[in-house]
């Protein structure tokens, strides 16, 4: 279980969020811990300012959905691993989480975009089981900034119709953060607009494990026959239960690998690798992974 370094009983909710806002104005290595709390040590000077993101015209012009995408091939759920924070930062002599702020950014751009453009889901990769080996000052702030970040979209999120989902084992999670997972979940159940889901501490492997002991559970209890177990009993038994399987998974960062993400459900997905940054990821960017997409000779093992 991780232990949020005492949030619980040295901060409030307000001052976590004033951390969170500190923290993304700091220098490199912005993190000091001091009664275990996270204290950034300076404030960036102007040339380590995050710098704003504003929208070429090529990009204003993909508000709405482009002439050469075929909308009857739209794939009905993307899935996207957004790989480079960390490396866009560098590259902008910024601290890693600064990346990571950005990436936020991104995608609330790739949801506006599904969903003006006509895609009914989207699963992002936000954080692995692996990714508590991060350096502990950077896990501390991914946990803030997802929990500051759900409290502040919610409303928006309900305005847009959005339906949020986490997947994962959310019960490693602090607290507080699972509380406002809790409150984005039941707040936007009923939801008729595009499908959001949230990987957070998702592994693949560990999800078919879950799966497997619970079905085996069940044969145990006499509740299920050995020979009753098929596909879509164990799909029932998922952290995806009931959303379909993506049709186009995205990895951002020129990364060839699928990092332990969806194994079941990505057996027949498209993939496509681009070696953009994801902070830098944006609609024209997903246009020309729509376009491969739909280049693509779909057989399912067919002929």
């Amino acid at each position: 279980m991780f232990h949020y370094l005492g949030y619980q009983e040295a901060a409030t909710r307000e001052s976590r969020v004033g951390i969170c806002d500190r923290a993304l104005e700091a220098r490199t290595n912005p993190f000091k811990t001091s009664s275990n709390l996270i204290r950034p040590s300076t404030l960036l000077s102007p040339k380590h300012r995050l710098p704003q993101k504003t929208m070429t015209a090529k990009q204003t012009a993909l508000q709405e959905l482009p002439a050469d995408i075929n909308r009857d091939r739209l794939p009905n759920h993307v899935a996207v691993i957004m790989d480079g924070n960390g490396r866009w930062a560098k590259r902008q002599g910024l601290p890693r989480i600064m990346g990571h702020r950005r990436g936020v950014d991104a995608l609330k751009d790739l949801l506006r975009c599904c969903r003006d453009w006509g895609v009914q889901a989207l699963t992002a990769y936000a954080f692995s089981t692996e990714n508590w080996g991060r350096p502990l000052e950077e896990v501390e702030f991914l946990m803030t900034l997802f929990e500051r970040v759900l409290r502040q979209e919610l409303r928006e999120m309900m305005q847009e119709n959005v339906r949020i989902k986490f997947v994962g084992n959310l019960d490693a999670l602090p607290s507080t953060l699972q509380n406002e997972i809790e409150r984005s979940m039941l707040e936007t159940q009923n939801n008729q607009g595009i499908r959001f889901t949230v990987a957070t501490n998702y592994g693949g492997r560990q999800e078919i494990l879950k799966a497997c002991r619970a079905i085996a559970a069940q044969v145990q209890q006499g509740l299920v026959k050995p020979d009753e177990i098929d596909e879509s009993l164990f799909e029932r038994h998922l952290y995806t239960a009931g959303t379909c399987d993506p049709d186009l998974l995205i990895r951002t960062s020129g990364e060839m690998r699928i990092s332990n993400f969806l194994l079941w459900q990505m057996a027949y997905s498209e993939l496509y690798v681009t070696n953009t940054l994801w902070p830098d990821f944006d609609r024209h960017e997903f246009h020309q992974a729509l376009m491969s997409y739909q280049q693509r000779d779909r057989r399912f093992g067919r002929v």
